[in-house]
């Protein structure tokens, strides 16, 4: 099955509206390391640009934690100006309490489009520069669960200078 993109409507915000609002949403939060939570949206936009993702897939990378964060709610995801697609990689890439990895990745690679996206979240989440700033436990902690979550979505060991 190939991810066919969706062309874009009056109705359907465009990139930049995407960015602004992803933006807007997680103003004020940081990541583990106190950075601008925006910086790993932005670095997840790009990861997927640079693999060839299309306009959904990069909208979806900027809102990819916004309801799993509760930046964004459901309802809002639901009513939003985005194609059905963009819509269905978002909600596959939020994590539900208490979800098995393995049912997420499950979900994920079940959803045309997201496995890319989520790939480039973890190529951004395990970048090695970027676990240096956290304490060691912190940072052995998260490398293994990214390192698991890249087995079980079949996507092998993170390549240096990758995200």
């Amino acid at each position: 099955m190939t991810d066919t993109p969706v062309t874009e409507t009056p109705e359907t915000l465009t990139p930049a509206e995407v960015e602004a609002l992803a933006r807007a949403a997680h103003a004020g939060q940081t990541d583990k390391a106190g950075r601008p939570y925006a910086e790993h949206l932005a670095a997840v936009a790009e990861g997927v640009r640079v693999r060839g993702g299309d306009p959904e897939q990069l909208a979806a990378a900027w809102l990819h934690d916004s309801v799993e964060d509760a930046a964004l709610s459901e309802e809002w995801l639901a009513g939003a100006a985005l194609t059905a697609r963009t819509k269905a990689i978002v909600d596959a890439l939020t994590k539900r309490p208490g979800e098995e990895p393995g049912a997420y990745a499950r979900r994920i690679l079940a959803t045309p489009g997201a496995l890319l996206v989520k790939e480039a979240d973890l190529a951004h989440n395990a970048d090695p520069e970027r676990l240096a700033l956290l304490p060691g436990p912190t940072r052995k902690r998260l490398t293994e669960k990214y390192a698991h979550m890249r087995a079980l979505l079949g996507l092998g060991p993170v390549v240096s200078g990758e995200s």
